[in-house]
Parts: C-alpha cells; structure tokens; sequence
C-alpha cells in the first residue's frame, strides 16, 4: 500500500479550530496561513489552548491575497477586516525561541478578550518566520492515532484533532514515522527533513469543539507506548512531565513547494 496524505489541518491563529486543506504551499517557514497570527497576555506570555481551551470554539480564516482576516464566534458573528499592523513590535516566547511579531490593530482582541474572559492582544508573525511551536512541519499516520485511541478505547469523533498536526498519513504502522528522523520525505512536490518526535502536553486532553477536558489522553498515550528514555533536541522545559510521552514527528523544509491531499509520501 502506498503513503499518501489523507489530511491537512491548519488555523490562521494559534489556537483556534482546524480547517481542513485541499492543498497548502509550504515555503522554508512552513505553510503561510498556518499559525500566522497568535495572542498574548498583557505581560507578553503566548496564549494557546492550554490557558485558554476556548480559543477552539473560534473558526478563524486569513485571506493571504487581500490580508484579511477572520473571526467566527459560536454564536455565528463574523469578524472581519483587512490587517492593520500598529507601531508595537513584540517578541514571545515560544518554548524557548524567540518569535518577533507586531500587534494587530483592529476588532480582534477585544472581541476575543470579552470571549475568553482575558485581556488578549492579537499578534502578526512576519512571514520568513515559523509561527508554530518549534518547527514548521508535523507529520503523523493515521495508524499511530488509531492505535492509541483503540487501546484505551477512546472517542472516536474528532480523535485525531486532538493532536493537531499539519499533516495526516495513511499506508504506515503504526509508530513508523518514528523510523523517518534524520531522513528526507517527499509529500507531492515538498520534501522535509524529520528532525525528531512531537512531546504530547495537555491540550489533547480537550474536546476539540469546545476546549474542555473530556479524555485522558495522556495516559492512554502513556499505557500505548510508555514514556521516551532518550533525550530530545526539541524544548521540553515548559511540560510538566518533561516531555515524556511523544507522538508524531517534527521537521524542518529540505525544498518548497505544493502538497496535495491524496499526493503520495516517499521517503529517502
């Protein structure tokens, strides 16, 4: 059986629901719309769906060709306008990477802030520049997921947005893209480089529609595969568990260009 990508899942701001792709561009900083936009708390601190599991109920969509972004709250009010960067440049936090980034002008924060229940400023992250949490590019296998969620008879609705990775596989073992680090894939006309496993935190505790813990994710994580025995090259400082239990895998861009859902996956 052959390797293909059977989903791709990005958000435009870091935190809120997935949108399912057709076909993405990814450049060297990874897919454009994907995390390019994210909020911060007035003292500078990222805000993700751990602080702020609501974030998910949003629908956000950033139009690349007009700079356009929107905002769906679940009571179905839109926002939407073209982005307006402010004179106030930024640097987060990002696990340890320095992210700069200018503060957005416009409806969105406060919007947000009145939602979530937290004074939120919305961020614009330049384009050269990753805006997702260590590297640009995720892969996982449809089989990894699977076998997870069976052994610990987990929810089978929307299991596999709990782990937010750009791209899903399907064709593999399970756990066989761990065998992929330090080797080059092709996916369409992309190929990356794997550089080593994705350390799993609490948001995959939470019901992807409404950032509410529903599963304990984690220890079915933890009773599938047990906990990593090797040091990491990716940061781990901010888990509580030192980033014990692993899922998916990380990579950097070896050569640009489109991929395709339902293109093939080769690796070298």
């Amino acid at each position: 059986m052959s390797i293909q990508v059977v989903r791709i899942n990005t958000t435009p701001v870091k935190g809120t629901a997935l949108l399912q792709r057709d076909e993405v561009a990814v450049g060297e900083a990874g897919v454009h719309e994907n995390r390019r936009f994210h909020f911060i708390d007035p003292r500078g601190t990222m805000i993700n769906g751990k602080r702020a599991g609501e974030l998910v109920r949003l629908r956000s969509h950033y139009d690349t060709d007009d700079d356009r972004l929107s905002l769906t709250f679940p009571d179905g009010r839109c926002i939407e306008e073209r982005i307006r960067l402010s004179d106030e440049t930024v640097t987060t936090d990002f696990y340890g990477r320095p992210v700069p980034g200018s503060v957005v002008d416009g409806p969105w924060s406060d919007a947000v802030s009145e939602f979530a229940g937290l004074a939120l400023r919305l961020v614009h992250i330049p384009p050269t520049i990753t805006g997702t949490d260590v590297h640009p590019v995720t892969l996982i296998s449809r089989a990894t997921m699977e076998h997870v969620r069976r052994n610990a008879n987990g929810p089978v609705e929307r299991w596999e947005d709990r782990f937010r990775m750009l791209f899903e596989l399907d064709g593999l073992e399970p756990y066989e893209e761990d065998s992929w680090i330090d080797r080059s894939v092709s996916l369409g006309e992309a190929t990356v480089q794997v550089i080593g496993p994705v350390p799993r935190c609490v948001v995959t505790t939470h019901d992807p529609a409404n950032g509410i813990r529903s599963f304990d994710t984690l220890g079915a994580l933890r009773r599938a595969r047990g906990e990593r025995e090797h040091a990491l090259s990716t940061p781990t400082e901010h888990l509580p568990d030192g980033g014990k239990l692993l899922l998916g895998v990380y990579a950097v861009v070896e050569r640009p260009g489109a991929v395709r859902k339902g293109c093939d996956v080769s690796v070298h």
